[in-house]
């Protein structure tokens, strides 16, 4: 989601650029309520926003676009988030939005992995992930010095497991 915030925010400077001084001022200062979902937006947001799609479709779609793919983590199976995709990168097709056919091409070329993430027996925690990724860090700090790989397995296969 964060190329997808980068892609949206590279078209949002493409489109300051391309208008006018009077087009300009409804685009400047929106960074972050363009990069924040709907329902996180305050009313005031949600007003800004609103008078910004009145005025540049482009950046409507786009933001459209953004909220969409966010229902691509909810899938319950891969062959669900395939579909899913293809319709949102058929949705994608006649705009012309270059940093999110770029941001496609990019979801594209890792899918295999997005897709398993979709499977329902491999729906992990987030919080268990990055918990186990900073534990790994750890033992990488205090194993300097480890002639043994294979030891070093063993206390990351070990760091896990609950106390006796």
């Amino acid at each position: 989601m964060s190329h997808l915030g980068a892609a949206l925010d590279e078209l949002r400077k493409q489109e300051y650029a391309r208008l006018s001084s009077t087009g300009r001022r409804f685009i400047k200062g929106q960074k972050y309520t363009l990069l924040s979902r709907w329902e996180n937006l305050t009313p005031r947001g949600r007003e800004s926003l609103e008078l910004l799609f009145r005025a540049n479709r482009r950046l409507f779609k786009a933001y459209l676009l953004k909220e969409q793919f966010g229902q691509l983590w909810d899938c319950a199976t891969p062959e669900h988030a395939g579909r899913f995709l293809f319709a949102w990168m058929d949705a994608l097709r006649w705009q012309r939005l270059e940093p999110y056919r770029k941001f496609a091409r990019m979801v594209l070329s890792h899918w295999d992995g997005i897709a398993s993430y979709c499977a329902p027996e491999n729906k992990v925690p987030l919080g268990f992930v990055e918990g186990f990724n900073n534990k790994v860090r750890s033992l990488q700090k205090r194993a300097y010095g480890y002639h043994d790989e294979d030891y070093f397995r063993l206390k990351i296969l070990t760091c896990m497991l609950p106390k006796l």
